[in-house]
């Protein structure tokens, strides 16, 4: 199972909270999906934010999170303000 933290955007502290929250390798984050992930790690970590969101699904598509295109980062934000309700 290749280690979280070798996919781009997952650091080594990120790795641990998915981790904590039963998201072990790259194919289970892959598998979950970025918006699913988040959600658990909301869950345990209240604290965690839209660039976390980020974050994961840059880490899913192998790409810079800073780089996602606007319509899915606008599509993120809207979940992310969802769960604050």
């Amino acid at each position: 199972m290749p280690a979280l933290a070798s996919m781009m955007n997952i650091g080594k502290e990120m790795e641990k909270k998915l981790i904590s929250v039963g998201i072990e390798s790259s194919e289970q984050l892959i598998e979950i999906g970025a918006k699913d992930a988040f959600l658990k790690l909301k869950q345990k970590y209240p604290n965690v934010c839209l660039v976390h969101l980020y974050a994961l699904e840059g880490a899913i598509h192998d790409a810079e999170y800073n780089r996602l295109s606007e319509d899915k980062k606008k599509e993120l934000k809207e979940f992310s303000d969802f769960l604050k309700r």
